[in-house]
């Protein structure tokens, strides 16, 4: 295992009816602006959850913030902050929601140009707002986690970036919040949390068995639960655990002291950045496409996946290998979820488009070895086709 640091901040209300709880999580003071999507929270009365939760409390909403968020919309909530002298910031919905959110916490206390933010990484934000999440819809676990990703059309961008100083005070997690997420939403929140943790894991060997376990045990709960998920939508137990699952996925437990990938991730965001293809779609696109390229590396974890996870032991390595990436794809088809480029309208004209854009990104040396550059994502692309 490797040295590692470890420390989260974030305070998590879990469960039924704590969007009650929200008040007395603030200081008396806060002037609280409100942020959250295309209208999903306010027709399935979270949002009246929140404003009951805060009655007497001065208020500003902020809405239109878009699945992948839009950095020319987050500027706008930036300078609504100003104009009303705003303390605290919340964020009621889902991952895009809320690293918008952590976005915007951040930009408005930068001196600079907001997009160094990104092109950065984070690496310029020495402060930023504080800020709290109401999570409707669990996939991206960024109400646990300091990261965030925002999408620049103009210059057809997707660009992560993090900072410790942009982890939520708190998050409220009510299962009861997810019932009425349409199926493409409740498959986009199995498979997103699904390759997170993938991403973790399946590298090379370190001799961390507590985090290999716990990323087994999540992904084989994803496994079982996500197809009930599409059948049963409104099972609290299943609800639970699925939105349990996506937070720890991505809040740095299983991440700590082991190598980590993230390549599907970056190749992924290109794909979206091109054409607007959900993020969880994109890696269900690059994952299986990727894992067979890159067997060699992978291949011990390759095997360890294929027994832990997917319960595969008879015949030969290589049989055994193909076998897990085999149930891995069919696990996404099986959640509704296409797994190739062809389904999405992207060819090869487009697969250049998105290697020279990770040329033009900095996104050259992928992978838990440095070792995939633009040229190995070509062969990967066209692998997914």
């Amino acid at each position: 295992m490797n040295n590692f640091d470890f420390h989260n901040p974030t305070r998590i209300l879990f469960g039924k009816g704590r969007i009650a709880d929200l008040n007395e999580q603030l200081g008396a003071d806060a002037k609280v602006l409100i942020l959250y999507g295309g209208g999903s929270a306010e027709r399935t009365g979270v949002l009246a959850q929140v404003r009951e939760a805060l009655v007497g409390r001065t208020l500003i909403e902020f809405g239109g913030i878009e699945p992948n968020p839009r950095y020319a919309t987050a500027l706008k909530a930036v300078e609504m902050i100003g104009q009303n002298d705003v303390t605290f910031l919340l964020a009621v919905g889902g991952g895009s929601v809320i690293d918008a959110t952590k976005f915007i916490a951040a930009a408005a206390m930068y001196d600079g140009d907001p997009w160094e933010i990104l092109t950065s990484r984070g690496c310029v934000v020495t402060e930023a707002m504080p800020f709290a999440t109401v999570l409707t819809l669990p996939a991206t676990g960024s109400e646990m986690n300091s990261g965030a990703v925002i999408t620049n059309p103009e210059k057809g961008a997707k660009l992560p970036f993090s900072s410790p100083h942009c982890y939520p005070v708190f998050s409220i997690l009510d299962p009861e919040t997810t019932y009425t997420l349409p199926a493409r939403q409740i498959a986009n929140g199995v498979v997103d949390p699904f390759v997170h943790i993938v991403e973790q894991y399946l590298t090379y060997p370190s001799d961390a068995r507590v985090q290999d376990g716990f990323a087994e045990t999540l992904l084989r709960t994803l496994i079982e639960l996500g197809p009930k998920a599409l059948q049963m939508p409104e099972d609290y137990n299943i609800r639970a655990n699925l939105m349990w699952t996506a937070t720890l996925a991505l809040n740095g437990l299983i991440g700590a002291g082991v190598p980590q990938d993230w390549a599907t991730h970056m190749i992924g965001h290109e794909i979206t950045a091109l054409n607007g293809t959900d993020h969880a779609r994109t890696l269900a696109i690059v994952l299986p496409a990727l894992l067979q390229d890159q067997r060699g590396p992978k291949r011990d974890k390759l095997l360890q996946y294929a027994s832990n996870v997917w319960d595969i032991h008879d015949g030969s390595d290589d049989t055994r290998i193909d076998a897990a990436i085999d149930a891995t794809r069919a696990f996404f088809e099986q959640m509704g979820i296409k797994t190739r480029l062809g389904d999405y309208d992207v060819g090869a004209a487009e697969i250049e488009r998105i290697v020279t854009a990770l040329q033009d990104h900095d996104m050259t040396t992928l992978g838990e070895h440095g070792a995939i550059a633009p040229s190995d994502a070509r062969r990967i692309l066209k692998a997914a086709a």
